[in-house]
């Protein structure tokens, strides 16, 4: 029988439910790190694990088979699906979708809105054999409502001292960026 292990210093909302079991696979445990936060209405399935430190906020789905790292904050009406990938230091904002197979890298945020796709031609046998979510690079910023489809892969930032020196210039409230 799969079994909830959980660190040290778990604060769990009452409604919150840890290790719901899945129908589309045998679960294995969910491993789910120190000193968590999970606030109410967000259920957590068997068979992921969870490093130390994770956060979410109110209505948050965890579906089983991921692989989430320390620091993670997943806040309220996201969903990430089965079969994710999620590096350490990564935020995802309000009202994000993250689907199957997908891959976040460390540092990552996902602004409010964001979803990720990973079918082509939803429905068709021959797409569902091919499924693949996208890759969003270490340290990279989505913006809100974006909408990213399957086999994207989006590069992380870069941190070039030339670029930062040039940013310490520029007056208050300006951006600057680079073209890829």
């Amino acid at each position: 029988m799969p079994e909830v292990l959980i660190g040290d210093g778990l604060q769990l909302d009452t409604s919150a439910i840890l290790g719901y079991a899945p129908s589309r696979t045998a679960p294995g445990d969910l491993v789910l790190g120190a000193e968590a936060r999970i606030r109410s209405n967000t259920v957590i399935y068997l068979g992921s694990r969870i490093g130390a430190r994770f956060q979410t906020g109110h209505n948050v789905i965890v579906r089983e088979e991921c692989r989430i790292g320390d620091d993670v904050s997943v806040w309220s009406n996201s969903v990430v699906d089965y079969g994710c990938l999620i590096g350490d230091h990564v935020k995802i904002h309000s009202n994000c979708y993250i689907a199957q197979f997908t891959e976040i890298q460390d540092g990552a945020f996902l602004a409010p809105g964001v979803t990720i796709a990973n079918d082509l031609y939803p429905g068709q046998a021959a797409s569902a054999a091919v499924m693949s979510g996208p890759v969003i690079g270490a340290g990279a910023q989505v913006g809100v409502n974006v909408t990213i489809l399957p086999f994207v892969r989006i590069r992380g930032q870069r941190h070039d001292s030339a670029l930062r020196a040039h940013r310490s210039r520029m007056p208050d409230r300006r951006r600057c960026g680079r073209r890829p």
